[in-house]
């Protein structure tokens, strides 16, 4: 195995552990790694969904085995972003714009989400406020054209949207956003299915170390991390995501 073959293993390694930490499959993470490996556009959306599918699916175990999802807050989400994330991954677009739109939003996101460290947490038990039904579903649709554009599985853009509305407490947000970002990369991977022939012929390894990364990362975050520790650890996520892809 080429010296540069083991930094990619590596650093989807360690995008896995910290993604899916927050719910997340790491899709933002792993399209900066191989766009800085210079791997080819046409293989790097479908690459990227492929993988977001096993680490979000073991982060929605996680997560949801624990206690920490909320059906009445996913479903508007996901019954709206389900067609508009296939019809997106039907679309392919410019590699110089995704990266720059995303970068910026991520940028966006960890700056509000940093700037919001002075508010006290809710506790887990606190009642978090009800989300008009129609406003769920226009976020959901905006979210899953955008994901299949991009090739990412939306979470990046529900966290915080979860967050800052105060929809619901942290570790529930990092689950619902778990099986979000599972049901949107599905569909995503299903709408880009003329490129899916492209994944790379070692990808299997790839999504091993993927899963490894995605047991651990998943499992702090489920039973470990507390709701400061799930702020701090996304807002750097989202940094380090969106400066690569604004340099890369």
């Amino acid at each position: 195995m080429e010296g540069f073959e083991v930094l990619i293993l590596a650093a989807i390694f360690l995008v896995a552990v910290l993604y899916s930490s927050v719910g997340h499959g790491g899709g933002s993470g792993y399209l900066a790694v191989m766009a800085f490996f210079a791997v080819a556009p046409n293989v790097t959306k479908p690459t990227a969904l492929a993988l977001n599918i096993f680490v979000a699916g073991i982060a929605t175990f996680q997560f949801y085995r624990k206690g920490y999802f909320d059906w009445k807050v996913f479903l508007p989400f996901a019954i709206a972003s389900i067609p508009f994330a296939y019809l997106g991954g039907t679309i392919d677009l410019p590699a110089q714009y995704y990266k720059i739109l995303l970068g910026l939003v991520l940028l966006f996101a960890a700056f509000r989400l940093a700037w919001k460290f002075g508010k006290k947490d809710k506790s887990e038990e606190a009642k978090a406020k009800k989300h008009p039904i129609w406003l769920a579903l226009i976020i959901g649709s905006v979210i899953g054209i955008t994901s299949g554009l991009i090739g990412v599985g939306g979470g990046i853009f529900l966290t915080p949207i979860l967050f800052l509305t105060d929809w619901t407490e942290a570790r529930k947000a990092a689950g619902i956003s778990a099986m979000f970002v599972l049901v949107n990369s599905i569909s995503g991977l299903l709408g880009n299915y003329q490129n899916a022939v492209n994944l790379p012929s070692n990808v299997w390894i790839w999504i091993i170390i993927a899963i490894i990364g995605g047991i651990i990362g998943s499992t702090l975050g489920s039973k470990y991390f507390n709701s400061i520790a799930l702020r701090r650890t996304l807002a750097v996520v989202l940094v380090v995501a969106g400066v690569k892809l604004l340099l890369v």
